[in-house]
């Protein structure tokens, strides 16, 4: 799996003293807060001219890091961790998103295909934060191949259709025959 990390869009500056944003990008598959600091660490190069609408085009080859059983796993994520390098004071902390697995895998048939993805950043403490990061995903064939055979070994009935979204209306049971009930 390749993920090409494209531009920022609508970031807001860190402070008032901050003249410059000088943003860069994290990325990995272990959350930030997690405490097993393990994991592979990706990193863009900072973007010294694109101020609050930065672009990268970096491109990083997860392959070795991600393999197919990544999709089946409901808390798979590529978690993306925004930055902005101050000259004195280091990497300050602007946003984080987190790209869920199915959003990577649905809707893939053929190997190579591209699948351009945008996600609001959010502020550490998760609520709505300022701007927008764009990426590219492209899945090569080993992860078609494992999801077929992983795929091939799961009996499912015709009517099951996993990974859908279902929206209704919660209902209550009715009474059972010969009960008298207020309800009807």
């Amino acid at each position: 799996m390749e993920i090409t990390v494209i531009s920022a869009q609508g970031l807001k500056k860190s402070s008032l003293f901050s003249h410059h944003l000088r943003p860069f990008i994290s990325l990995s598959t272990t959350p930030p807060s997690s405490s097993h600091g393990g994991g592979h660490r990706y990193t863009t190069t900072v973007d010294h001219q694109g101020g609050l609408n930065p672009t990268w085009g970096d491109k990083f080859d997860l392959s070795n890091v991600i393999d197919a059983t990544f999709f089946y796993h409901k808390y798979s994520y590529i978690y993306l961790q925004l930055y902005t390098n101050r000259l004195l004071l280091g990497p300050r902390f602007l946003g984080w998103c987190a790209i869920p697995a199915s959003d990577i895998a649905d809707g893939f048939s053929p190997a190579g295909t591209v699948r351009h993805l945008s996600y609001r950043l959010r502020k550490k403490d998760g609520s709505r934060g300022h701007g927008v990061v764009n990426v590219v995903v492209k899945l090569d064939s080993s992860v078609f191949q494992a999801r077929r055979r992983v795929d091939s070994d799961v009996q499912r009935l015709p009517e099951m259709n996993f990974g859908r979204v279902a929206i209704g209306i919660p209902v209550r049971a009715l009474p059972a025959v010969g009960m008298r009930s207020s309800i009807l």
